[in-house]
């Protein structure tokens, strides 16, 4: 059996009970180590589960995925997922790929973020569509989410913005010249996916495409959700530029809110923010009574 194993978002203890006790019978226990990051290491999950566990980056997964299925007709194989094996990133490949050999495949929910952005008091039926903020470079800068928020506020829901994280990632230069070089681990923070979002509508409004958000549009940064240093800041988009000295270290989220808020919902995320005057202001001018 292939076992597919929600981890949950904290730490060693957040998987739950069937997962550790599948965890714990299987030959094989790998960890999907490239979309998103436990806030403890390998050798703690490796003492909590009383079993060794390999690390499967992004080559691995996608391009050695017959090691991890070898035998799996045979033998129990747990394949770990930060998060929810099918939340914010499907596995949908090496399911695909064990079926094809006749694998037997389980999986074992868990909380992802997805889910537990909940706890910034906003309304989990009042998000649209999730996307997905990545680094910009000098020549490369996606604005395909841009599209997908326009639709989100046009019905007035909230948008989840997933931050880009770069673990084992090689260089341009060392990925020609084929050098197992990787670059140092990067986490996008809250305050580059504002202002990569500010650049994106500055740019749109040039060519007449703009108009989905700006500076006083109000959002939601949240740090290491579920976890025990869990931190949470609301404010504008130009004042969340500057919150990660409050929110601390990876991992980021972000959440644009809908015009559709309700009371109760700013009434939370009020508790949260940088100026609750200017959130005030900003509520009743741009938000109140337009559910």
């Amino acid at each position: 059996m292939l076992y597919l194993i929600g981890l949950g978002l904290s730490d060693e203890t957040d998987i739950t009970v069937k997962g550790l006790e599948t965890v714990k019978k299987c030959s094989r226990v790998y960890l999907e180590a490239y979309t998103s990051i436990l806030l403890v290491d390998k050798p703690v999950l490796e003492k909590y589960y009383g079993r060794e566990v390999i690390i499967a980056d992004r080559e691995m997964v996608e391009s050695a995925s017959d090691e991890i299925l070898r035998d799996a007709q045979n033998v129990d194989v747990a394949f770990l997922v930060v998060g929810d094996p099918f939340g914010a990133t499907t596995h949908t490949d090496l399911v695909l790929r064990a079926r094809e050999l006749s694998i037997p495949i389980s999986s074992i929910p868990n909380a992802s973020i997805m889910s537990a952005i909940g706890a910034t008091g906003l309304q989990l039926y009042n998000f649209g569509q999730t996307v997905s903020m990545v680094f910009f470079t000098e020549s490369w800068k996606p604005a395909s989410f841009y599209d997908r928020i326009r639709e989100n506020r046009s019905i007035g829901l909230h948008t989840l913005v997933l931050l880009d994280i770069k673990v084992k990632e090689q260089s341009l230069e060392n990925m020609a010249r084929g050098r197992k070089i990787y670059e140092p681990p990067r986490y996008m923070t809250v305050g580059q996916c504002a202002e990569q979002m500010l650049e994106i509508e500055g740019l749109k409004k040039e060519v007449g495409e703009g108009g989905v958000y700006n500076e006083e549009s109000l959002a939601v940064g949240a740090a290491r959700v579920g976890g025990k240093s869990e931190r949470f800041v609301s404010g504008t988009l130009k004042q969340l530029c500057e919150a990660d000295e409050v929110l601390g270290g990876p991992l980021h989220s972000m959440v644009l809110l809908g015009r559709r808020t309700h009371e109760l919902e700013s009434d939370y995320v009020r508790e949260f923010a940088v100026d609750k005057e200017l959130w005030d202001r900003i509520w009743k001018r741009d938000y109140e009574g337009k559910q």
